[in-house]
């Protein structure tokens, strides 16, 4: 099979110096693309910023804002057989960047933003019956109410809930507790254990 896999965060950047971005550090997403490439699969790592290595056996895409994940996922997601949207893309993004430093004035400062592509939601517009399309949400309240609720407005086969407020697990580190629920109503409980085993168990789930 050929995976396409997401993982890490976008910067949008503000200026010269700044960005805007969030803590996802990428190692699930890693995670899951390396057991995948394990599992004898054709795998195509799109990658936000992290200071992590690719996986052996993958052909790694480095971007870094959310416009150019869009424009790597959906020429690689074509001919794709499984899509698994684990990176944490920006949702908005500055309307005006700066090419230089702004610089420090004594008033308030506001910056407008503007929303980027929801690619999850338009790989779900676009889906091919064939492929099969999972994402993640990291939520830390009402959890399988706003999890379920994304998986039916993004056209989702797999969703992987994760509840990102409970320590020890989520953003940054190396082990993680998921919920995995499936189009047809199937809720499956991985319970905390390192990433690299969740990987290998959201894979055997999926992938069938």
């Amino acid at each position: 099979m050929k995976i396409v896999v997401s993982a890490g965060p976008t910067r949008e950047r503000i200026d010269a110096v700044r960005f805007i971005t969030n803590f996802s550090s990428g190692k699930m997403g890693y995670a899951i693309a390396g057991a995948a490439a394990t599992a004898g699969h054709q795998v195509v790592l799109v990658s936000g910023p992290v200071t992590i290595a690719p996986p052996p056996g993958v052909d790694t895409i480095r971007v870094e804002s959310a416009a150019e994940m869009a424009t790597a996922i959906h020429s690689s997601a074509a001919d794709a057989d499984a899509i698994i949207m684990a990176a944490a893309v920006a949702d908005y993004r500055p309307v005006k960047q700066l090419e230089h430093k702004m610089k420090k004035t004594d008033g308030n400062l506001t910056i407008e933003l503007e929303r980027t592509e929801d690619i999850l939601k338009t790989l779900g517009e676009q889906k091919n019956p064939d492929c099969i399309l999972v994402g993640f949400a990291a939520e830390t309240d009402n959890l399988m109410e706003n999890a379920i609720d994304k998986q039916k407005r993004k056209n989702l086969d797999w969703i992987v809930l994760n509840d990102v407020s409970r320590p020890g697990i989520g953003f940054g580190s190396d082990q993680n507790a998921v919920t995995l629920i499936s189009r047809d109503g199937r809720i499956i409980e991985l319970d905390s254990a390192a990433k690299s085993v969740i990987a290998a168990k959201i894979l055997e789930y999926v992938l069938v």
